[in-house]
């Protein structure tokens, strides 16, 4: 093998090395990311967890209460409101929603 061969074999290597280098770094900026969202979703879903133990509590303790509701204008407003893809909770009140249901602007309804 003579000299220009080895040189161009190592400059090869070289090349792949660094691209290899390039993926890593990639790999490693998306793993971090996945990461701070995946804490970000556990620590959410904890509070949603504990929103949603209080209000079962609280429909607990409203059962043995008079279950009667008015339902009047300021309701449908919201209903409607609700309907047009904003949230009526007091968590969101008048944010657009996404996609999914609220949980907390479902409570309201119930």
């Amino acid at each position: 093998m003579n000299k220009k061969e080895v040189l161009d074999r190592f400059s090869h290597l070289e090349k792949q090395f660094e691209d290899l280098q390039k993926d890593f770094s990639l790999l490693k900026n998306d793993l971090v990311q996945l990461m701070e969202e995946n804490h970000q979703l556990a620590h959410e879903n904890h509070h949603l967890r504990q929103r949603l133990d209080d209000l079962t509590q609280e429909d607990s303790s409203n059962d043995h209460q008079t279950p009667s509701k008015s339902v009047g204008e300021g309701y449908d407003n919201l209903a409607r409101i609700y309907e047009e893809g904003f949230h009526i909770c007091h968590v969101y009140f008048g944010t657009p929603r996404e996609e999914e249901d609220c949980m907390f602007c479902l409570k309201f309804f119930n």
